[in-house]
């Protein structure tokens, strides 16, 4: 098994935990990050992208789904994930960290 399927099933298998580990309180505030959208990892179709980074898009038959590279060349595939932070990885590495910023995996 690769490490990246290592890491993807551990980050999955934990996120039940600790979503549900520190319910709020009562009468208590739940600040949440505004303006960074929530985006899942690699599922970023053209649809979810904003029209001026929807170009160069294609299907991959392996995948089963559609993808744009917006310029990025042959064997990558474009990531927005907010205004400030996007960028082209290989596809199936890119994704966006907890702060909205985008992270190509090795």
């Amino acid at each position: 098994m690769s490490r990246l399927v290592v890491v993807v099933t551990f980050a999955l298998t934990l996120l039940p935990v600790t979503a549900g580990a520190f319910p709020p309180l009562p009468n208590e505030k739940v600040h949440g990050v505004t303006g960074v959208p929530i985006v899942a990892v690699d599922w970023q179709g053209p649809r979810s992208l904003p029209p001026r980074f929807r170009n160069h898009c294609r299907y991959d038959p392996v995948r089963g789904r559609w993808y744009c590279a917006n310029h990025c060349g042959p064997d990558y595939q474009f990531y927005f994930c907010s205004p400030e932070s996007f960028g082209c990885c290989h596809p199936g590495y890119g994704y966006c960290d907890w702060k909205g910023h985008l992270r190509c995996a090795p």
